[in-house]
């Protein structure tokens, strides 16, 4: 096994101090260590966000990308080398706000990266306005009669789109969060693990006490991961017991495996032909 700390980087850390951030970047070392994968074949990709900052805090590569965009770079990445364990790290506001259209077509795709989502309810970096996944009448500073809109149910979309591995996790319990990161990269397709989390700064309802009372292990129920209608029914539970754990996991064709020009191997190995590439263009045009 790997140790923790072969991850570790020495960058300034300015989350924070008590940000649930710092329980999910904890739980993903613990899980690469576990599943013994060394640096150099894992990819942190990230949008705009405090989230976002991630891939500056582990060693191995990483790209920071816009906000919202990180799921598309994630996917021409797997392309280029679907044999890099790719790793998408995003904000609530993130993934489902301003990369709500990426999100729905890497799950349609089921492209085989594990998306963790911080989900904290509030725009963090941009000092806390409200998110789609915060709560209707949340008050902010944005929205100081409160928030007007639905909340956005990653969960119930994810399911509904048909992904193959769905997950929820609480960044209070980074043991437990870190076993369903192992299951998202092990699974062979798109995985979302959707990680509630406290802002200690702008969301002063969920916090990590009032998560705390709340979460409860599905591994401590009769749930079944098989079982869509049940995994929709436990995604569409809301506030007053909120279940973590795995919903749902199906096993299916992921997007690089159904391209037959990826079945010789990774398109990074292959020597660069220019001239098939413009015999396609001279066919096009």
């Amino acid at each position: 096994m790997i140790p923790v700390e072969t991850y570790d980087i020495d960058n300034e850390n300015e989350w924070c101090p008590g940000c649930g951030n710092f329980g999910i970047l904890k739980a993903v070392k613990k899980a690469l260590s576990e599943l013994d994968i060394p640096p150099h074949e894992i990819l942190v990709v990230s949008g705009i966000g405090q989230a976002a900052k991630t891939p500056h805090f582990m060693k191995c590569s990483g790209f920071h990308s816009l906000h919202g965009r990180a799921l598309p770079l994630a996917t021409g990445a797997k392309i280029a080398n679907h044999a890099l364990n790719i790793l998408v790290h995003m904000g609530d506001g993130d993934c489902y706000g301003e990369g709500g259209n990426h999100f729905m077509h890497a799950v349609r795709r089921n492209i085989d990266v594990t998306a963790i989502v911080h989900d904290n309810r509030v725009f963090g970096l941009t000092k806390g306005q409200a998110s789609p996944t915060s709560a209707p009448g949340m008050i902010t500073k944005a929205q100081p009669h409160g928030v007007v809109a639905g909340a956005f149910n990653p969960l119930a979309v994810a399911l509904v789109l048909g992904a193959g591995f769905v997950a929820q996790g609480f960044s209070g319990k980074p043991d437990h969060l870190s076993a369903l990161i192992q299951k998202g990269i092990r699974h062979k397709g798109f995985s979302l693990i959707n990680v509630l989390q406290p802002c200690v700064s702008f969301n002063p309802v969920n916090t990590h006490q009032w998560y705390a009372e709340r979460v409860y292990p599905l591994e401590e129920t009769d749930h079944r991961t098989d079982d869509l209608p049940l995994a929709l029914q436990k995604a569409m539970e809301g506030d007053a017991r909120i279940p973590i754990g795995v919903f749902y996991a199906e096993k299916k064709p992921s997007y690089t495996d159904r391209l037959p020009a990826l079945e010789q191997g990774p398109l990074l190995d292959r020597p660069f032909a220019p001239e098939t590439f413009q015999t396609l263009l001279d066919a096009l045009f």
